[in-house]
C-alpha cells in the first residue's frame, strides 16, 4: 500500500537539522520557506513522495551528492547557487559521501503547493491536467537563484516588504518553474484580457483608502472579483508596474505630503501610510525621490 505523501513540515523533520529561519508563522499563501543548518555529515536517505513541490538551494561549500530517480543514479557536486527541484508526488533517494562534518551546510528550502502552480497555469490559459513539473538536479540557474535569494531576504527581514511583495515574488517563481522545469510544449503567454476602467478605478480607490494596511494580492483581487494571479498580470499590463510597486509609490507620495504639511514624527507617518517602520519608509522614499524624509523637512 502506498504511504501518504510527506508534507512540507514533515520534510523539515526528516532532515533533522537546526531550523534557522522559517515562514511558518508568516501566513504566506501557498509557499513555505525555511533555512536549516547542520554539519555536512555522510548520510543515505529515501524520501517518500512529497505533497508539495520542493526546491533546494545550495548555499555552502561544494558537496558531493547522489540522487536516484526512475532507477537511475545521478551524481553531482553541488556548488554555490546550484539548485534542486523535486516535484510533488515523486519519491526520491539521496546519498552524500564521504563525511564532511567539518563543513557547515545551510541550504534554503522552498516548498510550493500544487494548487498554487495550477492557479498560475490556469490564468495563463494552460490546462493544469496536461503538464507536470520535472526534476531539476544540480542546475546553475541564475534567474531561479535570484528569485530564491529575494524570497530568502524577505524571510530574514521578517516580511518587512509586506504580503504584496512576497506574493509577487512567488508568482515570478512559479512562472519561471513552468517555463523551465515543466513538460509544457509552448511558452507561457500573458492573458489577453484587460481590466475595465471601472475595475481599475475600484482597485486604485481601494488601495488609496487602505494604504495603512498590509495589502495582499488576494485582498485587491477580491475587490474586482478575479483571481490574485490574474489581477497582478492585468494590473501591470494597464498601469505599467506591479501592484506592489504601485502601492509603494502611493505610500511614498502620501508620506511626502504629510512630511510637508504636518508636524507628525516620521515614524508615525511611516506607520500611517503602511510602511512597517521608519527605516522601511526611508529606504523606499530615497529610492523613489533621491532624498530622505528628513531632507524633505
Amino acid at each position: 500500500m502506498a504511504s501518504n505523501p510527506l508534507n512540507s513540515l514533515e520534510l523539515s523533520r526528516q532532515w533533522n537539522k537546526t531550523l534557522m529561519f522559517s515562514s511558518r508563522q508568516m501566513n504566506w499563501n501557498g509557499i513555505l520557506v525555511e533555512q536549516c543548518q547542520s554539519p555536512a555529515s555522510a548520510f543515505e536517505m529515501e524520501l517518500p513522495a512529497l505533497s508539495d513541490h520542493w526546491l533546494y538551494f545550495h548555499t555552502g561549500d561544494p558537496a558531493p551528492l547522489v540522487q536516484k530517480r526512475d532507477d537511475h543514479l545521478h551524481e553531482s557536486t553541488l556548488h554555490q547557487r546550484d539548485s534542486l527541484l523535486v516535484p510533488a508526488g515523486q519519491p526520491s533517494y539521496w546519498c552524500q559521501a564521504p563525511d564532511m562534518s567539518d563543513i557547515i551546510c545551510a541550504p534554503l528550502h522552498i516548498c510550493l503547493k500544487p494548487a498554487l502552480i495550477q492557479q498560475v497555469a490556469e490564468v495563463s490559459d494552460i490546462d493544469s491536467t496536461r503538464f507536470e513539473l520535472v526534476h531539476g538536479f544540480g542546475r546553475q540557474d541564475v534567474q531561479l537563484h535570484q528569485i530564491g535569494m529575494l524570497i530568502f531576504a524577505e524571510l530574514r527581514s521578517g516580511g518587512m516588504m509586506g504580503q504584496l511583495y512576497i506574493e509577487s515574488l512567488t508568482q515570478a517563481l512559479v512562472i519561471h518553474l513552468l517555463r523551465r522545469y515543466s513538460t509544457l510544449a509552448k511558452p507561457i503567454a500573458s492573458p489577453n484580457n484587460r481590466l475595465t476602467n471601472a475595475q481599475l478605478q475600484q482597485a486604485i480607490d481601494y488601495i488609496h483608502a487602505h494604504l495603512n494596511r498590509d495589502l495582499s494580492l488576494t485582498e485587491l483581487a477580491s475587490v474586482v472579483n478575479i483571481s490574485p494571479t490574474y489581477f497582478a498580470s492585468l494590473f501591470k499590463k494597464v498601469i505599467g508596474i506591479s501592484p506592489h510597486q504601485y502601492v509603494i509609490k502611493q505610500r511614498v507620495e502620501r508620506a511626502e505630503v504629510m512630511l510637508k504639511g504636518t508636524d507628525l514624527a516620521i515614524a508615525d507617518i511611516a506607520l500611517q501610510v503602511g510602511f512597517s517602520s521608519q527605516s522601511h519608509l526611508t529606504q523606499q522614499f530615497k529610492r523613489l525621490t533621491g532624498v530622505t524624509p528628513k531632507q524633505v523637512r
